[in-house]
This record gives structure tokens, C-alpha cells and sequence, in this order.
């Protein structure tokens, strides 16, 4: 198991052979762009190379007339006139007499991928290939795209592998028109697109790429396009994105395959796009993916336009699959208004055909609180710019050097006996005795020999974190001393590395009363009594009961709470009567992973061991299991979390999407 890189230099043979400034920037360096960074970060040798192959006829023929592929076919034989003339027939298309060979590869690349996933050889994968694929249709190219590669990949899992559920994500900066005729009314696969639409106004021009276009037939529902109305989406969008209409429709629908349209004109400094989106921001949007289907993820490459910022996306983008934490997102998220209305116009769009939409109302938006030009506010002091020209040294100047240690794990009983992955390490150094016992002093509960040994080992695992020698880990800790011992790695944190700790309390454990509550501790016990925000930091609500219930507090409340405190550690803590299944602790660790850089820190209690075994697997990199069936949230859920977004909305920008749109859809 790992993760797959799939290309053939045969693909860059393509090139636009007249002049056409619309065609020219689809060229070879795409690929080589992006394969040579790879290389130069060390990714490339981390991943399995599956040879690519042509896709056959009959193969092409699962979304393409024979009488297209025919014409296709034919090209190998035309001259540069020829050429240029069947060209002229499409919209936005250049072909050469390789064009054939090279869309048999690029479809046949991801139907390896394909297969190499659903059988379990590898987990994941992108492949690197072109010409793209998402906007070419039955029988017509389109937008630089010959054959349509993901469409294929679809029908075919379908097909040889008895697939029911698949996820088709196009986060390229064009909708992928082609891909929405082709399943528009199959309700076995479920299409998001977001793209640049401007009312219309943007390429390819089409009424039905506005929120309104929701399927036909038995797949109404299935066909969701959520239109940028205007330039400069940045990280904050996207991420408001898949927080509020994505992640909620795809955890419904439970896929057993993602394919990712991974098209990086979508990403800073692209001519296409000309959106703010920084090329870490991919491994985050990639990062949040793998948490559906068991981890089964197909990357696909399409656009790209800017070599780049096109090569650092991908690089992010392949960081991710192989499980690696994201790079913490630059700047202030904070959504800008023309993002939050069209999120809001989606909502409403789909709600009649989506129970997670129809569970809970967030508070309606404030204009506001948006920057009046309707753009993403301003970086924080220091951050990096969105200029386009600077974009390299922006990751260039970075250390993408994974930590020694993924993940280590700290057992009250030495050597026990647990299923963790092969890697894991055990962590039995400690730290000193009398810096151990210093700590331990105020509480009487970690005096007893096996608790003090216990917090002696998750000092050292938490300095470790904080030192940037181990990514994540695990503690298990003494039922008795449970509390003492989070309220003493609390204290560590904040004395060392950490300015900013976010702090997930699952079951009875109260937020200690001389934390000050200046900022630097986000607290959030999700197993409260009741629904109260004590202060912006200190944050309690029941443990919602339902798959539904608890997804729209990880999605709606815990997630955008935490990229928007960006911490540099989370603890979570799962204490007495927590009440969380191990799915449930599963996910919750795993999307967490994201804001703090993979920075965190669990404590369980030392009875809990399939538990402990859940949360080892995920912060290593795995995909959590599925939570079952999806059931809607109680009303009382739906109102505890209606109630702490609209107390919390002010502060915390990222929570301000609503659920209904503003005027008619």
C-alpha cells in the first residue's frame, strides 16, 4: 500500500504546431514542470511509478460515440492544415498528429490508477497527464480536452469493479461541462465543480453552470456547481467550500472512490483563473478528501497554466496522498462575500435533495463583517503576498522535510500488545525525573508510580511534537489521572513552542479554572451540559448523537473554529463517558490533523484500546472508517450548534455561511 505516480513522457509529444495565443499556454512543460519538482523534493522516489497504457476503444467508447473516437483516430494521418481546420471546429482544441496516442495514454493512466486502488495494490495516486480531459463530451472536444479521462474512469469503476457510490471532485478554475452532461442524470455518481463563472460572463458560457443546474431526472441532486462570481477566491473560500457544501453532501452520500479533477488554474498567479489560492492550500482541500472512501483517492491532472505555481500545487497535492501533514495556510481566513453568496446559492439550490442541508440553518450573513470590495481581507502582518511573482520563494524557502518520527504512541504497560501500524513508534524515553515530578506535584492523582511515569513519557512525546522530531501521538493515560494529566501537557505546550493551543475535550473534563483566557488556548468540550460559549476561547456543547449530528459539528463548528485559531498543537482528549464510538474518534482526529500541521497530540484513557489503535492509524495517515448510515441531527443538535455559530459568527469569520440564499436561485 502506498501512493501511486502514474505518467508517460509519451504525453508531452503534443504541442500546438500554429499560431493560437488562446491554445498556447496548453504545452509540455505542464508535465515536465511539474515532474522535475517532484524530483527536486524527494517526492517522486516516495511513490509507486505504474507504467501508464493506451485505454482501448471500447474503453473510450464507456463516454464517446464511435464516430468520435474514429475522427480522433484519423488525425494521426492529417497534415498541419488538416490539423488546423478540424481544429477550428471545436472550442478552444488544438490537435496533432500525437493527439490520438497521447489521450489513449492519458485515459489509460488513470483506468491503471483506477484499478490499482480498487484492488488495493496501492491507496491512492495522482496522475500526471494531458491533453485534460473534463470538458470534452460525447462526441465533441472541447477546451483543450480530447478525451474525457475522469468521466472514463467512472463508468469504468462502475462497470468492472461493481462500484454504486463514486465522487467526481473538479476544483479546476473551468467547469467541467463535459463531465455534468455525461452523468447529469445518473444518481451513481455525485459531480461538484466549482469554477469561475461571473454570471455567465467566463468560459465556457453556459447557463448551466450556475447553481441552479442540479441534474435531471434520477440525478437531481447529483450535478452541484458552485459559480465564482469574481476573481481573488483565496484559501478561505475554497476551504468555506468544502466546509459548507462539499464535505456535508459527500459524507452523505458515502463514496466508495473519489476522482479528483485536479486542475491548478485554480491556484495563485494563473493566468486562467486569477485566483489567490496558495499552492498548500490543495494539500488541505486534498488532505480533507482522503477522510472519504477509506482513503481512496485518484488525482487527475486537467488545467494549469502557470508552470510554477501549477508545479508546487501538484507537489502539495502528492505531499498529502502520501500522508504527509499540510503546510499551515498563510494568512487571515476569512471568506469574502461574493464566496459566501454563491456558497449560500448552492445551499438552497440542493437543500430540497440533501438531508444534511436541511438539518440546521446557520445565522443569516452579515455583509458586514466582508471586505467592501467583496475580496478576501488582508494577510495577517508578515504573512506572505499574493503576488504571483514571489509565488516560489514562497515554498522554495521552506523546510518540506517530514519529521523523523510519523507517529509514536505512549503505553501505560510496556510492550503491550496492540495492532498498530508496523512504523509506530513506541515511545519509551522519558523525560527528567525531576522536571517530571516538578509538574506532577500540584496533583496528587500523578504521584502514584505508574501515572508520574506515564506523564514523564508524554512530556517527552509532547516536546518531541513541539521540536519538530515526531508529527503526532498518542497517549494512554490512567483512568484516575486523566484530567491532571491534560491539564499539565496543557501548561507544557504553552511554555514551550506553542503560541496558539486548540484543545478538544470530549466527555467530563472542565476546562481549568486558572487557564487565562488571553488568546493562546482555544477550549472546546464537545460532551457539555448544555450549548455555551463562556468566552471567543471557551466553547461547550452536548455530544450530538447521530452521524448527522456529529458531522455538522465537526464541519460546521470544530473545523472552522480551528483553521481559523490556526494552532500549533491540538490536544484532544477523550475522558470519562466521552460517549464517542471509535468511528467517530477516528474522524475527529483525522481532520484535525490540518490546521496545526499535523501537530496532535491525543490522550486516551488506558482501557480504550481499540481506541487508542483508531486514532494511531489515522494520525499515521490513514483513512478513518466509515461512520454508517447517515442519520439527521436531533433538533435539540441542530439548535445547540444553530445557537454557538450565531454567538461565535463575529469572531470567527469562517463560520459566517448561511443556509439560505439571498433572493431567488
Amino acid at each position: 500500500m502506498g501512493t501511486a505516480l502514474v505518467y508517460h513522457e509519451d504525453m508531452t509529444a503534443t504541442r500546438l504546431l500554429w499560431e493560437d495565443s488562446e491554445c498556447e499556454i496548453e504545452c509540455p512543460e505542464r508535465l515536465t514542470a511539474a515532474l522535475a519538482l517532484l524530483q527536486q523534493w524527494g517526492l517522486e522516489k516516495r511513490c509507486l511509478r505504474l507504467s501508464a497504457r493506451e485505454a482501448s476503444e471500447a474503453e473510450l467508447g464507456l463516454v464517446h460515440s464511435p464516430e468520435y473516437v474514429a475522427l480522433v483516430q484519423r488525425t494521426q494521418d492529417m497534415d498541419k492544415g488538416e490539423l488546423q481546420a478540424l481544429s477550428g471546429q471545436y472550442d478552444a482544441v488544438y490537435f496533432h498528429p500525437n493527439t490520438f496516442h497521447c489521450a489513449r495514454l492519458a485515459v489509460g493512466a488513470v483506468l491503471q490508477l483506477v484499478d490499482a486502488v480498487l484492488t488495493g495494490a496501492i491507496h491512492n495516486g495522482l496522475a500526471l497527464v494531458r491533453p485534460p480531459g473534463h470538458h470534452s463530451q460525447r462526441a465533441a472536444a472541447s477546451g483543450f480536452c480530447v478525451f474525457n479521462s475522469v468521466a472514463i474512469a467512472a463508468e469504468y469503476a462502475k462497470q468492472k469493479h461493481g462500484l454504486h457510490r463514486i465522487l467526481i471532485v473538479d476544483w479546476d478554475i473551468h467547469h467541467g461541462q463535459g463531465i455534468q452532461y455525461i452523468f447529469e442524470d445518473d444518481p451513481s455518481v455525485l459531480y461538484f465543480s466549482w469554477h469561475r463563472y461571473e454570471h455567465g460572463r467566463f468560459w465556457p458560457f453556459l447557463r448551466e453552470s450556475d447553481a441552479d443546474a442540479v441534474g435531471q431526472g434520477l440525478g437531481r441532486g447529483f450535478t452541484v456547481n458552485l459559480p465564482w462570481n469574481q476573481v481573488g477566491m483565496g484559501n478561505a473560500d475554497y476551504l468555506a467550500a468544502f466546509l459548507n457544501v462539499l464535505l456535508p453532501l459527500a459524507f452523505e452520500f458515502d463514496p466508495e472512490l473519489v476522482l479528483v479533477s485536479a486542475g491548478f488554474d485554480s491556484a495563485i498567479g494563473d493566468p486562467e483563473g486569477q485566483m489567490q489560492a496558495t499552492p498548500e492550500c490543495f494539500a488541505h482541500l486534498t488532505q480533507l478528501l482522503s477522510v472519504l472512501a477509506g482513503g481512496r483517492v485518484c488525482a487527475v491532472l486537467e488545467g494549469g497554466y502557470h508552470l510554477e505555481s501549477l508545479a508546487q500545487s501538484v507537489c502539495m497535492t502528492v505531499q498529502a496522498l502520501l500522508g504527509d501533514p499540510a503546510p499551515p495556510l498563510p494568512g487571515l481566513l476569512m471568506p469574502c462575500e461574493s464566496a459566501l453568496e454563491s456558497i449560500q446559492s448552492v445551499r438552497a439550490a440542493q437543500a430540497p435533495h440533501w438531508t444534511c442541508l436541511q438539518q440546521d440553518v446557520p445565522p443569516t450573513l452579515n455583509p458586514s463583517t466582508c471586505s467592501p470590495e467583496g475580496r478576501s481581507l488582508p494577510l495577517l502582518p508578515g504573512g506572505p503576498t499574493h503576488d504571483a511573482a514571489v509565488l516560489s520563494p514562497l515554498l522554495d524557502q521552506k523546510d518540506w522535510s517530514t519529521p523523523p518520527v510519523r507517529t509514536a504512541v505512549v503505553l501505560t504497560v510496556p510492550g503491550a500488545a496492540l495492532a498498530l501500524p508496523s512504523d509506530v513508534l513506541h515511545q519509551e524515553e522519558s523525560a527528567l525525573r525531576e522536571e517530571t515530578e516538578a509538574l506532577a506535584r500540584p496533583h496528587e492523582s500523578l504521584t502514584q508510580d505508574k501515572a508520574l511515569a506515564t506523564l514523564g513519557k508524554l512530556l517527552f512525546l509532547l516536546d518531541g511534537i513541539l521540536d519538530g522530531q515526531v508529527s503526532s501521538g498518542i497517549a494512554a493515560t490512567p483512568v484516575l489521572a486523566a484530567v491532571d494529566i491534560l491539564d499539565v501537557a496543557i501548561r507544557r505546550g504553552l511554555s514551550r513552542r506553542a503560541q496558539r493551543l486548540l484543545c478538544v475535550a470530549l466527555g467530563q473534563l472542565d476546562r481549568p479554572l486558572d487557564l487565562a483566557d488571553d488568546g493562546r488556548i482555544l477550549w472546546l468540550n464537545i460532551g457539555g451540559k448544555e450549548a455555551t460559549a463562556w468566552s471567543t476561547f471557551h466553547v461547550s456543547m452536548p455530544l450530538p448523537r447521530t452521524t448527522g449530528g456529529f458531522l455538522s459539528c465537526i464541519l460546521g463548528l470544530v473545523l472552522p473554529l480551528a483553521y481559523g485559531f490556526q494552532p500549533d498543537l491540538v490536544l484532544v482528549a477523550l475522558g470519562p463517558a466521552h460517549g464517542l464510538q471509535d468511528p467517530y474518534a477516528a474522524l475527529l482526529a483525522a481532520v484535525l490533523r490540518g490546521p496545526a500541521g499535523g501537530r496532535v497530540l491525543a490522550l486516551v484513557e488506558e482501557e480504550s484500546t481499540s481506541q487508542l489503535v483508531a486514532l494511531a492509524q489515522v494520525l499515521h495517515g490513514e483513512a478513518p472508517p466509515s461512520l454508517g448510515p447517515f442519520l439527521m441531527a436531533s433538533p435539540e443538535d441542530s439548535q445547540s450548534l444553530k445557537y454557538l455559530r450565531a454567538q461565535l459568527q463575529p469572531q470567527w469569520k469562517l463560520l459566517q455561511v448561511a443556509g439560505e440564499a439571498r433572493g431567488e436561485v
